[in-house]
């Protein structure tokens, strides 16, 4: 908030953010759940329940997440419609969670979020006895900043799960779940069937319920609630799909099929199988959203994904060689990145330079990175929360093998010695090297900070979704 006796003018867009970044990110953090929607709800009632100002699209699942969002609301902007987009967790500044019209919210802009809701929050904060977390702050103000746009749709991810998720509070017309798998499996669940029930939360009575390729139990856990709610259900390889893909220059070429007709020659610029799935679940979730039974229009899709993006997810970042960056941080999730990359690029040596938190299923993300990278090179990341270097190459030997784990005490050393490992095993033949740099949200953005100078603000974001 603005120091008592001076006015926000005072100060610069840049000083204003600074100052609302040090008091959201000084609350309990995201990873550190409380489970309620009795604080955000609170909150929400004081500020005039701006969620209720505009339908919802709402996004859950274990991995896909922020790519199928992204995918969603290009799509909706794309139909001329004025959007609102939260994701999270963010890679280089806190201001990329909040975007309107696909712009993340101008320092002012963000800073005047904050201020505008900081008294209510302070107000809850003395009606409850734990006091509001920072991503609870953060998803009240996307709320009250889409209203006041205003905003004809938001696309909300969810941070973790579904049913105590913040996001939660707004009731989605249409929920949409990407593929559930193990991971926070402290607060979800140790089971794929505690976690898919915790997902499911968010589909809510009379809603359309968007659902992507699942695991049979997870599958059942989700047509039951979509069940009990009287919510419709579209399922990827039933009522909708991905008829064909093959590879492009810079991502690949995709067929889908939608809820209400085909489209074809897509040019998605985005790797991987997993992606195509993405846009096939953000293709039925705004056909959903839309009203009569009409196709979207072949060159509406076209040019909603030519556009599209979605940083730090196998995100070139360098060439010569080729470094790039992965959010993958789960095993499913590495599963797919190593599969992707392989697919889509083919390197004869990939070495790869991996960072995660401590709290993670390490033997099986590297069990599921093991087949693709030749060489493994451990670090640190910015994180207070990162497995200890000298840790993380003791649980890796045994999967990789002593002679192929390295380590570096940090990130920019890390890197560097891949690339000098990477440039040693192409010499002679350009290209045919390179270097991932995965393990969570956190490595990405710091990968991205480091070779492009990307953004400003604070780390990563704290929760590794």
């Amino acid at each position: 908030m603005t120091p008592a006796g001076q006015q926000p003018g005072d100060f610069s867009p840049e000083q204003r953010l600074r100052e609302a970044e040090r008091e959201i990110f000084a609350r309990r953090p995201e990873h550190q759940i409380e489970p309620s929607l009795e604080r955000i709800a609170d909150l929400a009632g004081l500020l005039g329940d701006p969620q209720r100002a505009y339908p919802v699209i709402q996004v859950t699942g274990t991995n896909g997440k922020t790519s199928t969002a992204r995918m969603i609301e290009a799509l909706l902007r794309a139909r001329g419609l004025r959007t609102g987009l939260f994701t999270s967790p963010h890679l280089t500044s806190v201001r990329e969670r909040i975007a309107i019209d696909g712009e993340p919210l101008a320092a002012g802009r963000f800073a005047d979020a904050y201020e505008e809701i900081a008294p209510y929050v302070a107000m809850v904060d003395g009606r409850h006895p734990v006091r509001m977390s920072f991503f609870e702050v953060l998803a009240a103000m996307a709320f009250a900043a889409f209203a006041d746009a205003p905003a004809d749709v938001a696309v909300v991810e969810v941070g973790m799960g579904g049913t105590w998720d913040a996001t939660t509070v707004a009731d989605a017309a249409v929920a949409v779940v990407t593929p559930v798998a193990i991971d926070h499996t402290r607060y979800l669940g140790d089971t794929i069937e505690e976690i898919a029930a915790e997902k499911a939360g968010i589909i809510k009575p009379g809603a359309v319920a968007v659902l992507a390729q699942q695991q049979v139990p997870a599958a059942q856990v989700l047509m039951r609630r979509a069940a009990e709610v009287s919510a419709t259900v579209a399922r990827e390889g039933l009522e909708f799909g991905v008829l064909g893909r093959e590879l492009a220059v810079g991502g690949q070429q995709v067929a889908l099929r939608g809820l209400r007709g085909e489209y074809h020659d897509l040019v998605l610029p985005l790797f991987g199988a997993y992606q195509a799935g993405n846009a096939a679940c953000a293709l039925a979730a705004v056909e959903a959203f839309g009203s009569g039974n009409e196709p979207l229009g072949a060159d509406l899709v076209r040019d909603g994904y030519a556009g599209v993006t979605s940083p730090g997810r196998l995100e070139v970042l360098r060439r010569s060689p080729v470094v790039i960056a992965d959010a993958a941080h789960n095993p499913a999730g590495m599963a797919a990145t190593a599969a992707a990359v392989t697919e889509a690029f083919g390197f004869p040596t990939l070495v790869a330079v991996v960072a995660m938190s401590e709290d993670k299923d390490v033997p099986g993300i590297l069990g599921a990175l093991e087949p693709a990278a030749a060489e493994l090179v451990v670090t640190r990341n910015s994180s207070d929360r990162c497995l200890d270097p000298a840790k993380l190459a003791e649980l890796a030997r045994p999967v990789f093998g002593p002679e192929r784990v390295r380590v570096a005490g940090r990130l920019d050393d890390a890197i560097e010695a891949a690339v000098a490992l990477a440039d040693e095993a192409s010499a002679g033949h350009p290209g045919s090297a390179g270097v991932l740099v995965t393990g969570s949200v956190v490595t990405a953005g710091d990968a991205r900070r480091l070779l492009r100078g990307a953004g400003s603000g604070a780390a990563g974001g704290e929760a590794d979704r």
